[in-house]
């Protein structure tokens, strides 16, 4: 690996990414999923997040959904019921789905990491690396139509991308055969309540490119 000069720190060796076998192998969605869940569940590369987890938080809704939300990581509610987006910024994400005319069951939610990192801090790039086959395994599981990257670590570890989530909001990316469309995350809408307005700029965007409309309040 390139290193930028003799004195600069050392960049971390990040792990190859894998391919998911359960990703490519036969049966249905549910099936593969329950397979790649409970691989998840036993999970060890990453020693810090392996020994402090209550449990792993794999991912919720249909195996079957158009669009899937990848958040960030598990954080403490998320860790303790091993569901994903459960606490305040959830409870938002619920209402911003509600407002778009969907039910949570009907899309798929996942996030960047399957474990909650101590402190609620930032995955750190090797993290995220190590969890990368997971993320990759349930797209193309799932085979979503569209993707929502909730906040800038969703988006810039799923493109590979170094620009801000505000540069990146408001268009979309490809990812494979999905569409993809970032915006801020829940949690940050909880301390910028100025920034709802071009989160729904942004939802209203996707419905538009989907052929739907929101329902009427």
């Amino acid at each position: 690996m390139a290193r930028k000069s003799s004195s600069a720190a050392a960049l971390p060796e990040l792990p190859v990414v894998q391919v998911a076998p359960e990703a490519t192998q036969g049966g249905s969605r549910e099936s593969r999923l329950s397979a790649l869940a409970a691989r998840v569940a036993q999970c060890q590369r990453c020693q810090e997040l392996a020994s402090t987890r209550t449990q792993t938080v794999f991912g919720v809704g249909s195996p079957n959904a158009k669009v899937m939300f990848i958040g960030e990581a598990p954080g403490a509610d998320e860790d303790a019921t091993g569901e994903p987006f459960v606490g305040r910024a959830g409870q938002l994400l619920t209402k911003i789905i509600v407002a778009c005319g969907w039910t949570r069951e009907e899309i798929y939610i996942c996030n960047i990491l399957r474990c909650r990192p101590p402190g609620n801090r930032a995955p750190s790039l090797v993290e995220a690396r190590h969890c990368r086959e997971y993320l990759d395994g349930q797209i193309a599981i799932i085979q979503p139509e569209y993707i929502v990257c909730w906040g800038t670590t969703a988006a810039q570890n799923l493109l590979g991308s170094e620009e801000t989530i505000g540069k990146m909001r408001g268009r979309f990316f490809s990812h494979g055969k999905a569409k993809v469309l970032c915006t801020y995350h829940p949690s940050y809408l909880l301390r910028n309540p100025e920034a709802k307005k071009p989160v729904w700029e942004d939802m209203k965007l996707l419905l538009a490119d989907m052929g739907l409309t929101p329902p009427t309040p």
